[in-house]
């Protein structure tokens, strides 16, 4: 998937790098947090480049069901350390870009690229990247998961500087969470024979597949449990003829379910579980917009309906998207378009 003229530049721009950032988008996921402390452990122990001093950047902070990864806790959070993320990116003399396509994606983050004095790789797989953002674009929406071509530069840079081909549990660990998060656990974007040859080169690195799904998927609070049946009980519409289901949650509605940041992980999935159902939406209220996340099956995609009508995009089964308007503007909004893009 990434070309050798690629692998070649990345190792060009590594070389002789002593301070490097990596940056990802806000409210990072188990891909953005996976993707971003992998590499930088792996470049923080390769002795090829030097052992570079590395600065992982989130724009917000991560749900607390990915503070176990290795390293979690020495994130800068850009909203609560501005100026912290600020000098780690003046000093840096390189700057990944992880799992957003365009500086809006980091938010208020987005600061940080004018203090940015120094070259950039941005490393995605969502549609529509910003070739302006970086001066190296590794961009490929048929990939799953930024760890899936995080891992395969990391293959490549090895083979091309015949340097041992192994990883430490640490990254592969990291990576593996991406992977696994950001495929709803292989149930989508997960027909690539290479991403099973990824899990086996993971899987003899070390990791233990089992305690990580149970550290992500088994440790939600009583008031989380109690929010899903409330959602499916409640605030599940279904329009039959299009195959599609839509659950809504009011700010309201979440204080009376006490949320945290992470609780409403997983809520759109639940339809897709109903024989019939193809498309999944879920929205929630938040402090100033709409965050709205978008699920299919098959050969169903959401992802452009989510950028034509939501300031959104992401994968063909698996995207997302935002709104301003209220939350009842946003339904009609939503009512009033899905069904030139959702299939009978």
């Amino acid at each position: 998937m990434i070309t050798a003229e690629q692998v070649q530049s990345a190792l060009e721009m590594l070389k002789g790098k002593k301070k490097i950032a990596i940056i990802t988008h806000i409210a990072p996921d188990g891909d953005a947090m996976g993707s971003s402390l992998g590499l930088s452990s792996w470049l923080q122990s390769n002795q090829l480049l030097g052992c570079p001093e590395v600065k992982v950047i989130i724009p917000s902070t991560y749900p607390n069901f990915l503070a176990w990864l290795p390293a979690a806790d020495t994130c800068i959070d850009y909203a609560a350390n501005q100026e912290q993320a600020e000098q780690a990116v003046r000093e840096s003399d390189l700057l990944f870009c992880l799992d957003f396509n365009e500086p809006k994606r980091v938010g208020d983050a987005a600061a940080l690229f004018p203090l940015a004095q120094c070259p950039k790789i941005l490393i995605d797989h969502h549609l529509h990247p910003d070739e302006d953002m970086a001066d190296l674009v590794i961009s490929y929406p048929e990939a799953p998961a930024a760890c899936f071509l995080v891992l395969e530069l990391i293959n490549s840079l090895n083979r091309l500087t015949n340097a041992d081909t192994t990883i430490s549990t640490e990254v592969a660990t990291c990576l593996y969470c991406g992977l696994m998060t950001d495929t709803g656990n292989f149930a989508f974007n997960s027909n690539n024979p290479v991403l099973y040859e990824m899990i086996a080169q993971l899987l003899r690195a070390g990791i233990n597949k089992d305690e990580i799904y149970d550290a992500v998927f088994n440790q939600f609070s009583v008031s989380r449990m109690e929010l899903m049946g409330y959602c499916l009980f409640r605030k599940m519409k279904v329009y039959k003829n299009y195959h599609t289901a839509l659950i809504t949650l009011s700010a309201s509605e979440l204080k009376r379910f006490n949320f945290q940041k992470g609780d409403s992980e997983g809520i759109v999935n639940l339809p897709l579980q109903i024989a019939d159902i193809r498309y999944s939406v879920f929205m929630r209220e938040d402090t100033d917009r709409i965050k709205i996340s978008f699920r299919s099956q098959g050969d169903h995609p959401v992802n452009i309906f989510a950028h034509d009508y939501f300031n959104g995009g992401g994968h063909k089964n698996a995207a997302g998207g935002e709104s301003f308007h209220t939350l009842d503007t946003t339904v009609k909004s939503f009512e009033d378009h899905f069904r030139e893009y959702f299939s009978k």
